[in-house]
């Protein structure tokens, strides 16, 4: 079956990276996942003791920055060499990393490395921006959404999984912010593409969402090699 190149965006908490990473898996595809090169940045920022809010800084740095997705199994973000796959799923990390990839420089850096994925392969990659700016031409583009208090509950039980026990209502708050830190940012704001397939995740199960991305995928793919035999 002809590989395609599946894009799947949508905000925190909609259950995107798990399900990209799952739909990558089953269809034997390399799964991408650029919000992860976003914070590796940013906790580089963080670890060099620049001011997240210090732009021309951030910028600088990133310039300098060496930021590379592994998928062997599970994705492995290696940043300047060093593993930070864990490091950069850190509480003060999620605070920051809507600033820092909200500076255009550093968005453009990032876009780049991602076009640089051989789509050809057969690749899910996940983000906010991916259908809209990235890969606008992508075969697939999926939405994501959910209910906030939903999201919240997931993102609560991810962190709970880290060690950080949060109350509900500041996990909701913070969603929020985020929500609206990427969508009235400047340059590739989180918003749905034209054409993107929206799928609402709120009562949802991880395999009810693959399988439903993954019927997409499959009608598509088919309908390209039934146009190359014509």
């Amino acid at each position: 079956m002809k590989r395609i190149l599946i894009a799947i965006d949508g905000p925190a908490g909609s259950g995107k990276s798990t399900t990209a990473k799952l739909v990558a898996r089953r269809l034997g595809y390399v799964y991408v996942d650029t919000g992860a090169m976003y914070r590796a940045m940013t906790f580089k920022v963080l670890a060099s003791g620049i001011d997240p809010a210090d732009e021309s800084a951030a910028v600088k740095l990133a310039t300098e920055t060496r930021i590379s997705l592994v998928d062997g199994g599970e994705l492995k973000v290696i940043l300047d060499g060093v593993d930070v796959t864990e490091a950069i799923r850190s509480e003060e990390v999620t605070k920051n990393v809507s600033l820092v990839s909200s500076y255009t420089a550093v968005r453009e850096l990032m876009v780049e490395k991602q076009r640089e994925i051989d789509s050809g392969k057969g690749c899910v990659v996940d983000g906010r921006d991916i259908g809209t700016v990235v890969f606008p031409n992508a075969d697939l583009k999926i939405y994501m959404v959910a209910d906030i208090a939903e999201r919240a509950r997931r993102r609560q039980e991810e962190l709970s999984g880290t060690g950080v026990d949060l109350p509900v209502q500041q996990v909701v708050q913070e969603l929020k912010e985020r929500d609206f830190k990427d969508s009235t940012r400047e340059t590739s704001p989180l918003r749905k593409a034209d054409d993107a397939i929206e799928i609402d995740t709120t009562n949802l199960t991880i395999d009810e969402q693959v399988e439903i991305i993954l019927n997409y995928a499959r009608e598509i793919a088919v309908g390209h090699e039934e146009m190359q035999r014509k």
